[in-house]
């Protein structure tokens, strides 16, 4: 598999929630780490979403901002 974006994470999968349309899949990528997708619940039956199964976060976005205090 090659793929355009840059930023390619490989975690497992911590837990999910299915919904009517959607379904909400949070990924630990390292200890205490995690990040949340929301995604198709047919896209979740597709890539057969289940807990503790290892999958990659891809994050491609044409802005990434950064604010301070």
């Amino acid at each position: 598999m090659k793929l355009s974006a840059r930023n390619v994470i490989k975690g497992t999968v911590k837990s999910y929630k299915e919904g009517a349309v959607n379904d909400e899949v949070i990924v630990e990528i390292a200890p205490g780490i995690e990040m949340t997708s929301i995604i198709t619940s047919s896209s979740c039956d597709r890539l057969g979403i289940e807990v503790g199964k290892e999958v990659y976060v891809m994050v491609k976005a044409s802005n990434v901002m950064l604010a301070t205090e």
